[in-house]
């Protein structure tokens, strides 16, 4: 007689158990890698939106001086004004191909008297202080600036900084130095400023258009959920055939199975595995 009542004990309902938890923490982080892919998609339909797009006027992207949707990110923007250059600021902990450095952050005061933050690019750390060793001047007088809107940085309470120098690019914090009516919805990265100058930080690069690895490593989670259940399976029928070991069918079956492992045709590996069995 066929016996399953082993299946059924406290033993393989605990197997069950853990079998269904690792799943379903499998299918949780599958679906935590969609999520990401998702949230991944969405930052390169702005990049494919509005990084080439020809520049607008930046009171006409920006209505106010809180103005600011996710969907203006990599916008260029155009204004015209002056550099306040005894305001600049230097932004700490800002790496570039693993090389640590710093972000400038340059006012530029508009016609109307507003105060609108652009950021001129990345320099270096210097060889022997904790800043650069030459922060290239922006161009004197009137200057037309083009420049790709981003939103600004929340203050983290683990940086400090001190001087010229901020932790993190918060718009509000940066406004208050001023003491000017500033933007604080948005700062800019410059593309182009004309006049221009001989030397200016290093440019910001359009980012790579890589989604990530979140869709494969979603199917390989889903997979490893799926898995377990055929491992446990798999179980299920190795005890069962060595509960019912005694059992005519079932030795006739093993015994089947054993003249089908029998005439399958001998792998190289097996043949000098022989070979030193019979050495020995």
């Amino acid at each position: 007689m066929k016996e399953w009542k082993f299946a059924f004990t406290r033993r393989w309902a605990g197997y069950l158990a853990l079998v269904i938890v690792f799943a379903a923490v499998c299918s949780g982080l599958g679906v935590w890698q969609l999520a990401r892919r998702d949230e991944a998609l969405v930052e390169l339909s702005k990049i494919d939106a509005n990084f080439d797009s020809a520049p607008v006027p930046l009171d006409a992207a920006l209505s106010t001086l809180t103005s600011f949707s996710e969907s203006q990110k990599w916008l260029p923007v155009e204004m015209t004004g002056t550099y306040l250059v005894a305001d600049e600021l230097l932004v700490r902990n800002r790496p570039l191909n693993i090389n640590p450095g710093f972000e400038v952050l340059t006012p530029l005061r508009l016609a109307d008297g507003t105060v609108f933050i652009v950021n001129r690019g990345w320099l270096p750390t210097g060889q022997e202080q904790d800043a650069p060793d030459v922060v290239p001047a922006p161009p004197t007088g009137t200057v037309t600036v083009t420049a790709r809107l981003k939103a600004g940085e929340p203050t983290l309470n683990n940086r400090t900084a001190s001087g010229n120098q901020i932790a993190t690019i918060n718009l509000e914090d940066v406004a208050e130095r001023l003491d000017q009516p500033t933007y604080t919805g948005a700062y800019g990265l410059m593309d182009t400023e004309t006049p221009s100058v001989a030397e200016r930080p290093t440019a910001v690069v359009k980012p790579v258009r890589d989604e990530g690895p979140h869709l494969s490593y979603a199917f390989q989670w889903f997979v490893f959920g799926l898995l377990a259940f055929i491992g446990l399976g798999w179980g299920l029928r190795e005890e069962y055939r060595v509960v019912n070991a005694a059992d005519p069918e079932e030795r006739e079956r093993a015994d089947e199975r054993a003249r089908k492992q029998a005439a399958k045709p001998k792998s190289d590996a097996d043949i000098e595995d022989a070979l030193l069995d019979r050495q020995l």
